[in-house]
């Protein structure tokens, strides 16, 4: 028979599962980024309680892992959509890979909650500030190791209008992760005080007022919302007129041959209705190489984008020999250009060694693609310097300021048809939000079937297409010069503030 102790963990495990779950709200599409908070809050408030009497690293780390699984469960769920609905996995193999996936994203938090309870040291600040940078350096691991998973960094919660968006230029998302944090552990400080207060004495009570983490939580919104009015660039140049273009051609019939006219035709049409400046249409538009293409046809979307003195930029797979690579092509008044994705990702457009019997199952078009070069110059575009990244490269923020400062106009085309009609594309939008607070530049983003939107320079969705319609999102954008904090030092500003404060509280601890 189980004793109390072990029973009350196993309740404040079921407590961390379910807290994680509910925190997918503060993302979009929903984006109540007051959730993050008080998710965030629920955590550090059960990590607290084991550190109270025995301490059991042990034990943090399920608490950690418990929260993260029922957060990714909930937030990436689309997983199974892409590897079973459109990937023609066996249901059973699709569900087992996205529950282990989850799981494997769940070591970083875990990793965190156990040295939070190895190392927390008395008093409310010394916790606060040690479970906000073992959150911001577990969710920076996430992002680059096994190649890396950034999706649901706290910090995506928090773009306009949250307060905290305000720190994203200066140290990015794990700068705004780390206030987020700091702002969840304050909120978990209050509530273990009010919920202790009434049990003690008059003097007791007065010792533990929740005067001074309420006065930190204050002046950590109201610096983040005075840094919202900052203006890190500036505008440069004429106003551009642009074209993004969403065919919403459905992922299960795209790549049919007797499908590839209708595709052709879809594209050209668009681009005839909606001229402008600089026309862009998404990741792998046309089913096909660029060498299959037929030459007469790309000669008339060259036309096209020549009526407006004017560029038209095609996402297309082309073939190089034996090695083909996911790109954009410009077709235009200026010679061709190419820009070539870098950040692959595994399963998805690369099979990791070991894993050829898992995509055979499976049926991914162009499952295989070579990376193109690390550094690639930006694209001349309508008399904008344009740096393009494709796809899920956005979210990897410290690659997307390798073309800056220099780049004017960032543009994203995207393919997320292969996650439905699920969290996947809003969530996607929310991280090109994030993108423009930190480089200080508008994001112009493509896609087959949604969300098309282009993302002002201060992180707010100026205007958007409605997702799953045929459409073209016709507008001027401005392009902007000049650095912010975060294209000059990029992460590192905000790591090195985690692993230090991490650090010397870990040398600072005192036995409770």
């Amino acid at each position: 028979m189980l004793t109390q102790p072990t029973k009350g963990f196993y309740w404040r495990l079921l407590a961390a599962l379910l807290i994680g779950a509910a925190g997918v709200f503060a993302f979009a599409p929903f984006a109540w980024f007051p959730i993050n908070w008080l998710s965030l809050g629920g955590l550090f408030a059960l990590l607290g309680a084991e550190t109270e009497g025995a301490r059991s690293p042990r034990r943090g780390a399920l608490l950690g892992a418990a929260f993260a699984f029922g957060l990714f469960l909930a937030g990436v769920s689309w997983v199974y959509v892409s590897l079973s609905v459109f990937g023609g996995m066996p249901a059973w193999l699709a569900g087992l890979a996205t529950l282990l996936f989850c799981l494997v994203l769940s070591l970083f938090p875990a990793l965190a909650g156990a040295l939070f309870v190895r190392l927390a040291a008395a008093g409310w600040l010394p916790r606060v500030l040690l479970f906000a940078s073992l959150w911001t350096l577990a969710e920076w691991l996430r992002s680059w190791v096994f190649s890396g998973f950034p999706w649901l960094a706290a910090g995506y919660a928090h773009v306009p209008p949250s307060p905290l968006a305000g720190y994203a230029p200066l140290l990015g998302v794990y700068g705004v992760t780390l206030s987020a944090a700091l702002s969840g552990a304050l909120f978990g400080e209050l509530l273990r005080v009010a919920l202790r207060a009434p049990g003690r004495g008059r003097e007791e009570r007065t010792r533990c007022l929740p005067a001074l983490p309420l006065l930190a939580l204050a002046l950590l919104l109201g610096a983040g919302a005075l840094l919202r009015e900052v203006r890190w660039t500036q505008a440069i140049g004429e106003p551009v007129s642009v074209a993004l273009l969403q065919g919403n051609v459905a992922q299960e019939i795209k790549w049919r041959p007797e499908r590839f006219a209708d595709s052709l035709r879809t594209y050209y049409r668009l681009a005839q209705e909606n001229p402008a400046q600089l026309t862009i249409l998404p990741e792998t538009a046309l089913p096909a190489f660029l060498d299959q293409i037929p030459a007469e046809y790309l000669e008339e979307l060259r036309k096209l984008a020549l009526r407006q003195q004017g560029e038209l930029l095609l996402g297309i797979a082309v073939a190089e020999g034996r090695q083909y690579f996911n790109a954009a092509v410009s077709l235009g008044s200026t010679p061709s250009q190419r820009y070539s994705k870098v950040h692959l990702v595994p399963f998805g457009e690369f099979v990791p060694p070991g894993f050829a019997w898992f995509m055979a199952m499976a049926n991914i078009p162009m499952s295989d693609f070579t990376a193109g070069a690390a550094r690639q110059p930006h694209l001349q575009l309508a008399g904008q310097k344009v740096a393009v990244n494709i796809c899920y490269e956005d979210a990897f923020g410290e690659e997307i300021i390798g073309a800056l400062p220099a780049a004017t106009l960032l543009v994203n085309i995207s393919n997320v048809a292969w996650f439905g009609n699920s969290l996947a594309p809003a969530q996607h939008l929310q991280i090109a939000q994030m993108r423009t607070l930190e480089s200080g530049r508008m994001m112009l983003r493509a896609t087959n079937t949604g969300m098309t939107a282009i993302v002002d320079v201060d992180g707010r969705v100026r205007s958007t297409l409605p997702p799953f319609t045929r459409g073209a999102l016709v507008d001027e954008v401005q392009g902007y010069s000049g650095a912010t904090p975060f294209v000059r030092f990029g992460n590192w500003p905000a790591i090195t503030l985690s692993a230090l404060l991490t650090g010397l509280l870990a040398l600072l601890r005192r036995p409770l």
